[in-house]
């Protein structure tokens, strides 16, 4: 039997354990935390570990907002399965804690403090017995109730916490769509779809395209009323590749005809997300160079659009990371503002790219005593977003909805914006 015997919640600054949720009959001693968070220091500065091996048990941590979110199990089992499940977990607190606090607002450790209760009860619902359960935002707000601004009011003019779980099982609990409330509550009748790209791109020094390619998701925001069937399709889905679902997604047309055929949750939800190889174009380029003698690094960088992509191009930063061996640096620019932050990253902050100029950085690099030229040439990496176009190429042909008295009001949107996008000089 493949379950999960406990979930801690660490802060990633002190390693203090927040909560702790035994959740079968075996009991997972919390000294646990102390020697991950000893292997976790060790390791800080490397990849993000995904499974941790102790003596005792099999540990995989999440880390978001500053929170590590750990599941502990002495049974073998797939590293999707814990991992999955606390991503989701994440992702339900956020929505829980932080969907009143505001835009912008993350989930944080304070928030997850002053939220016990809610924490408990959600994790109690998500799991049973170490095995994951209602997983679906939606179900799970019928049950637990989020917190609101007249229950805060009230607890703190009082003292007395209002009750927070359902008095009834919701029906979808029993229904075939668990992800849509039986009664969504909504004052409109629209939909919102939105096509969120990643561009992921590698240049080498001679300038070559060595990798391109777009990790992109499908976004919903749905406020339908009643029981509304969509249909969505695309003018070449055979683009697509590693495609995957969320669960109101019915596979069969999918695989017969690659529309995308669906009862959609109520609110906003992920519906797909989607790779795109080999991309042939990108739509900045950064030109480095430096040249290095007698103790100095002579270093210039310029930025210009490649591939016109039709839309602004806004949001440019390009950063580098100042080898260990540099003492000093003195680096200037004709657009945009440039600053050396406490870690020796050069963050470069363009914004947009003027049309009577290219943006160009130069400047001095001293090497540490005892150096006469820089043996390791930073990577340059860039940062910007394009609304309006998804670089794959990807467009939405229609979106069909059906058993509905109106007909709703349909948005789309596209946006692009850069992943792992790295030059080498």
């Amino acid at each position: 039997m493949q379950q999960l015997q406990c979930i801690f919640l660490l802060s990633e600054s002190s390693g203090e354990v927040m909560v702790e949720k035994q959740t079968t009959g075996h009991h997972v001693d919390r000294s646990i935390c102390a020697w991950f968070w000893h292997q976790y220091n060790h390791h800080r500065n490397n990849d993000q570990m995904s499974v941790v091996t102790s003596p005792t048990h099999y540990l995989f941590p999440l880390i978001r907002h500053g929170i590590i979110f750990l599941a502990c199990t002495q049974l073998e089992l797939p590293p999707l399965l814990p991992i999955e499940f606390l991503s989701r977990f994440a992702d339900i607190l956020s929505d829980y804690l932080c969907a009143g606090s505001g835009a912008g607002a993350t989930l944080n450790e304070d928030i997850v403090k002053d939220n016990f209760v809610i924490v408990y009860e959600v994790l109690d619902e998500m799991m049973d017995n170490g095995f994951p359960l209602t997983t679906e935002p939606n179900l799970l707000k019928d049950i637990v109730l989020p917190p609101n601004l007249v229950t805060k009011v009230l607890h703190a003019v009082t003292g007395n916490s209002s009750p927070s779980v359902g008095p009834t099982l919701p029906h979808a609990a029993a229904s075939t769509v668990p992800w849509r409330s039986t009664h969504p509550k909504t004052t409109t009748n629209e939909v919102y779809v939105n096509l969120v790209e990643q561009l992921d791109a590698s240049v080498n020094r001679d300038g070559n395209l060595r990798r391109c390619q777009v990790y992109g998701e499908i976004q919903v925001n749905s406020s339908l009323p009643g029981f509304p069937d969509l249909t969505l399709s695309f003018t070449n889905p055979s683009l697509l590749n590693d495609v995957r679902f969320h669960p109101c997604v019915r596979f069969r047309p999918w695989e017969s005809s690659q529309v995308l055929s669906f009862v959609p949750p109520d609110g906003h939800f992920k519906l797909m997300t989607y790779r795109v190889k080999e991309l042939k174009k990108i739509p900045i380029y950064v030109k480095p160079q430096l040249t290095s003698d007698s103790g100095n690094c002579r270093i210039s960088a310029l930025v210009g659009v490649r591939n016109d992509p039709g839309k602004t191009i806004d949001s440019i930063i390009v950063e580098f990371q100042l080898p260990p061996c540099i003492t000093s640096a003195d680096l200037t620019s004709n657009h945009g503002t440039v600053d050396i932050l406490a870690d020796k990253t050069c963050r470069w902050s363009i914004g947009q790219i003027p049309k009577d100029k290219l943006p160009s950085l130069s400047g001095n690099l001293v090497l540490e005593p005892g150096l006469d030229r820089l043996h390791v040439a930073p990577t340059f990496q860039v940062r910007f977003k394009i609304m309006g176009i998804a670089m794959s190429g990807l467009q939405i042909d229609k979106l069909d909805v059906k058993n509905m008295p109106a007909n709703p009001y349909k948005g789309f949107r596209a946006q692009t914006q850069a992943g792992d996008y790295e030059f080498r000089s």
